[in-house]
């Protein structure tokens, strides 16, 4: 719970009239409605009474009551009630994720392999298949935290990485998806710049950025409604596609004549690619923290696995059959132009439709904000989440500087697309994998896969620093540092390269930081739960804890939760 200087008493008296959750306006409930009319959702109750007392305060209370009152989520990072998971639209799972992947952005990142590492189509689709197979694992598990422990996922990371120590992840997380956004304006707005020769791209970045406010600015069940639909118009502009440009694929060599591929060139694009799937594992849990907690966690990673299998795999192959096919047509190489236009390259292969081309060029830009919008609320989300002051600025104003930021960082950006793309995915590559180790080794090894009270107490545990249920987060640590001392020697970037890769492995990065941090997490997360209780057990035991100004039963409670989650492992 935060605390405030000022009038405790007075302070106390206005949290009494407040209840502890109040009902979520994403959820329809007439009953909830009626109970409580003028209910508004922060991230604590406390914030309405402390921001209460100055004039920025005051106003953004009444914005939140408004929005509230149209129905729209205002809610914080606070974990959501038993009582108000109970959204039983589980097919959601898929079609967010199905619509946030069945897009242009997607496609691009499939034309890194041809365009940037030189890959021809046969090797390019070995590649897709397996990594699209393996990663699409990673997002679909973690999107199972959210109906079931009802918290956003970096909130969650604190029960693997610790309270302080999810300041981490938490930073990184809003630098990284800050940057997935600045790729995916660059892209809509290339195409949007595409329909008409008075709009630039800068303009279609704007109008881009601007959608995609718009629908975070609304919350989860806007969010979920734009998700459900703007899948249509995309698979069939991709439908169009490969109906238009299907001759040229025939035409073209399916083996790369140049012969093949060194083997650091796969290892380099399965990395890349690898970062564009595992990066939506940091925002599935935030948008299932409504829907049923009794649902079996094998149907939602059912539904979101499928959700971006089927998504993820056409749309990464088509965009490595368009770009390795672009060599070989005159008009797609021109529109592609010095490989930093992908707008251009669609509009090229769209050119015979004519009229209708330019319309499906409009609806491929306009549906950018469908994996923009999921990532801009992670953000919002993310940055509530690195410290108990930024928990207390409403999302919307979170949103509000994210689109502020986003827009000219873009409009630089536009002009060296794959560089940029690749710098990004680099960047979300290399902290992913040590963080989606960490969590799910703590979930899977110490926690036994349980989503019980025992196993996470995530209503008295989630803001609590000294939680016997949160760990320090020195195993957490040891895992981050084992991996970057493994990760900076296997890079390959244009940047940097290191003395493991310089011997042509490609970039191992990602994927040895992931397997090296699994067991030092192992081992040195056992070791502290082992020092815990017994440290616990021996300071109740001397009463030592009463000198140190904290109760007997504080230090049993300790040594019990150590013991408990001990004997879980």
């Amino acid at each position: 719970m935060l605390v405030y200087d000022g009038d405790s008493d007075s302070i106390q008296k206005e949290k009494e009239e407040l209840p502890s959750y109040l009902p979520s306006p994403t959820i329809d409930s007439a009953d909830a409605r009626e109970k409580y009319p003028e209910a508004v959702l922060v991230t604590e109750e406390d914030n309405v009474v402390h921001e209460a007392k100055t004039r920025v305060g005051k106003l953004l209370h009444r914005v939140t009551k408004q929005l509230a009152h149209w129905g729209l989520e205002v809610n914080g990072i606070s974990p959501i009630p038993e009582d108000q998971r109970t959204d039983k639209r589980l097919y959601q799972f898929f079609f967010v994720w199905f619509s946030a992947n069945a897009n242009i952005l997607t496609l691009s990142a499939g034309t890194v392999g041809p365009a940037y590492y030189s890959l021809g189509i046969r090797d390019s689709f070995y590649v897709i298949l397996v990594v699209d197979l393996i990663t699409c694992a990673f997002p679909a598990f973690f999107a199972t935290f959210g109906p079931k422990l009802g918290t956003r996922s970096m909130v969650q990371s604190r029960f693997s990485w610790g309270y302080y120590g999810a300041i981490i992840p938490s930073l990184l997380n809003v630098l990284s998806m800050q940057g997935y956004l600045v790729v995916n304006s660059i892209i809509g707005g290339q195409v949007l710049a595409e329909v008409s020769g008075h709009l630039s791209a800068t303009v279609g970045i704007v109008i881009i950025a601007l959608i995609t406010l718009i629908i975070t600015f609304c919350g989860s069940r806007v969010l979920h409604w734009y998700e459900t639909l703007i899948w249509i118009p995309n698979v069939v502009a991709f439908i169009v596609m490969l109906a238009v440009g299907g001759k040229n694929l025939i035409n073209a060599p399916v083996v790369d004549p140049e012969g093949p591929a060194p083997a650091a060139m796969f290892m380099s694009f399965g990395a890349s690619l690898s970062a564009t799937v595992v990066a939506w594992a940091t925002l599935t849990p935030d948008h299932g923290v409504y829907h049923d907690k009794d649902a079996s966690p094998w149907r939602v990673f059912i539904y979101a696995y499928l959700g971006f299998f089927l998504s993820s795999l056409p749309a990464h192959m088509l965009g490595a059959a368009f770009a390795a096919t672009a060599v070989y047509v005159p008009e797609w190489e021109t529109g592609l132009g010095d490989g930093n236009d992908v707008g251009g390259l669609v509009a090229a292969i769209l050119s015979p439709t004519g009229g209708f081309g330019k319309f499906m060029l409009v609806l491929l830009s306009l549906t950018a904000p469908s994996a923009c919008a999921p990532t801009m609320y992670t953000v919002c989300t993310s940055f509530m989440t690195i410290h108990r002051k930024f928990a207390r600025v409403p999302r919307f104003l979170v949103a509000v500087v994210s689109t502020a930021i986003l827009i000219p960082i873009a409009i630089v950006g536009a002009t060296r697309f794959y560089s940029t793309f690749v710098d990004i995915l680099a960047l979300i590559g290399y902290w992913l994998a040590p963080y989606c180790a960490i969590v799910m080794t703590e979930h899977f090894l110490f926690r036994r896969g349980s989503y019980s009270l025992t196993a996470y107490d995530v209503p008295n545990a989630w803001d609590t620093p000294r939680h016997p249920n949160l760990p320090s987060g020195f195993a957490a640590m040891c895992a981050l540092a084992a991996s970057v001392a493994i990760i900076v020697p296997c890079i390959q970037q244009v940047w940097y390269t290191g003395p493991i890769a310089e011997h042509g492995t490609g970039d191992l990065g990602m994927l040895l930081g992931f397997v090296v941090s699994v067991p030092v997490y192992a081992l040195a997360r056992a070791a502290e739960l082992w020092y815990v209780r017994r440290r616990a057990v021996r300071k109740e035991g001397t009463g030592a804890g009463v000198e140190a100004g904290r109760g007997p039963s504080d230090m049993a409670q300790r040594a019990r939760g150590a013991g408990d989650l001990f004997r879980l492992w």
